[in-house]
């Protein structure tokens, strides 16, 4: 097993597996996809994790959408908007409650329109409770991680956040998907012609 890394760690970088790779798109790879955030990393490291469809996908629809990921709390504290995007997205909260001047419909209405939600991506990469969110800001990227865990100082201590050059983060997530889809396809060349339609059920 070969794991793969773009970017530096210790600001924001992608890691990957590929164990088995697949023709099909919706599939593409059996593998993993983790991010790494400020020295910690979000996602579930195992050979067999997840499909990585919904991951390269989501890589892709986030270059393309690169500065619309942009909300007017985007440089409120990072534990405040943790609270804030559980407490509307996972808990049973009254509509009259307030999110940075927001009721929480529209609160939940800024998040999913501008896709403030990069992790998890809808498939098991991040079934560990990681959870990424983006935030364009001018020419900066801010990312908040945190991994939703059942105590609440567990989650605290799990909040992780950093600044990042928006060329270079949207570089890193271009440079990503070239290597990934080099090693995807390499894959299934040395399966042979088979190999070419090599998809699972």
């Amino acid at each position: 097993m070969v794991d793969h890394i773009v970017g530096d760690p210790s600001i924001f970088a992608i890691e990957w597996n590929i164990t088995e790779a697949y023709s099909r798109i919706s599939q593409l790879a059996l593998g993993f996809f983790i991010i790494h955030v400020r020295g910690r990393f979000f996602g579930v490291r195992s050979p067999k994790a997840t499909l990585m469809g919904c991951s390269f996908d989501q890589v892709e629809e986030r270059i393309l959408q690169r500065g619309t990921h942009s909300v007017s709390f985007s440089q409120e504290a990072a534990a405040e908007i943790v609270e804030a995007f559980r407490a509307a997205i996972y808990d049973d909260i009254g509509s009259d409650a307030i999110f940075f001047g927001m009721k929480v419909d529209e609160f939940r209405e800024n998040l999913f329109f501008h896709k403030i939600q990069w992790a998890p991506d809808g498939d098991e990469a991040f079934d560990d409770g990681s959870h990424v969110l983006q935030f364009d800001h001018g020419g900066m990227v801010r990312l908040i991680a945190f991994k939703n865990l059942t105590d609440i100082k567990e989650i605290a201590n799990s909040i992780t956040e950093v600044w990042v050059d928006g060329d270079q983060f949207y570089q890193i997530l271009g440079d990503w998907l070239n290597a990934f889809e080099t090693e995807r396809t390499n894959i299934l060349k040395s399966y042979g012609d088979s190999g070419l339609n090599r998809t699972i059920v």
